[in-house]
């Protein structure tokens, strides 16, 4: 008997989410099949990858990183500029990690005029997180959405602990997009929706994270998380889970033991740095797959690999 292909229907969509604004904005979300199933209708638009930098110098930051970004990374404006004209990723994710009060604890002043010079220097859309100190971050990201009104960013992200002042201030206020963040759990991030919703913000104006973990440090309970969120967004028609998703791969990959160990400290395991991109762009690829439609990385390299993954899964090539 001859093969018969049956394609896969759903009745859902997920929504479509614009960030930033001219020539240079993108698009999120759109599919109606499962992610990259191009045989079984529309994909909607094609994943988004995007380059992590910081308001300070990032001491912390692999020494290969730091030295491509010597002559820039003092000055997140510059080194904002240099990213675009150099690498060409689809959005910068600025992240103020200077303005953790356990840190630097530099004041929300400080981190909007920083905020502004950035955005005044590249054209990229631009995504803005936080220090992870949920009290700081709600100043931060409502005085941020105020300085780059216009400028169509995305504030990642709003949590259970301060998404109204986040969620009123970004998108309400200032027409802003902002991220639900949740941890690693359909049923908090379909509640964190809901409650977004509830204050006003539009779907439109709302992307999700649910959250990320590195390849092997728990990525298969974000991997069962996601393909739960897509196939009841697509699959029930659930509304309240039919938004794009975004997932700061970086935030997370650096820190593991086989990308942070030097290799003085573990010399048979090689080029700390090869390992470092290693792991971020099997965690980015392996989130892509799983439905995520933009993701944050730190190497050049592991965002040249990924726009070539994804590109070849959609017959693409680079976009």
């Amino acid at each position: 008997m001859a093969y018969k292909k049956v394609a896969g229907k759903y009745n859902g969509q997920i929504k479509e989410v614009t960030l930033g604004t001219g020539e240079k904005a993108v698009t999120l979300g759109g599919k109606c099949v499962l992610p990259f199933y191009c045989f079984d209708g529309n994909t909607g638009n094609p994943p988004v990858i995007g380059l992590e930098i910081t308001d300070v110098v990032p001491e912390e930051w692999n020494e290969g990183i730091k030295a491509l970004y010597a002559d820039v990374m003092g000055d997140a404006a510059a080194w904002a500029k240099f990213i675009e004209d150099t690498y060409h990723p689809d959005f910068i994710c600025l992240r103020f990690v200077g303005a953790d009060p356990d840190g630097l604890n530099r004041s929300v002043a400080e981190c909007v005029e920083t905020a502004k010079a950035v955005a005044g220097a590249v054209a990229l859309p631009l995504v803005i997180a936080g220090c992870k100190n949920d009290e700081k971050d709600g100043q931060l990201f409502s005085a941020v959405a105020e300085a780059l009104a216009g400028k169509n960013i995305l504030l990642l992200a709003a949590k259970e602990e301060n998404y109204k002042p986040v969620g009123a201030a970004g998108a309400l206020a200032y027409q802003q997009k902002v991220a639900a963040e949740s941890s690693v759990d359909i049923n908090l991030a379909k509640q964190l929706n809901i409650l977004l919703q509830q204050l006003g913000v539009k779907a439109e104006s709302m992307v999700m994270n649910p959250g990320c973990a590195a390849a092997g440090y728990g990525f298969e309970y974000l991997a069962s998380t996601l393909d739960r969120i897509i196939l009841a967004a697509l699959g029930q028609n659930d509304e309240t889970l039919q938004l794009p998703i975004i997932t700061p791969v970086s935030f997370e990959t650096w820190n593991v033991k086989e990308a942070a160990a030097t290799e003085a400290d573990e010399p048979e395991w090689g080029n700390a740095e090869e390992r470092g991109i290693h792991m971020e762009v099997a965690t980015a690829a392996a989130a892509l797959v799983c439905g995520s439609d933009a993701v944050v990385v730190r190497h050049p390299k592991s965002l040249a690999v990924l726009k070539t993954f994804a590109g070849g899964l959609l017959g693409t090539g680079l976009h």
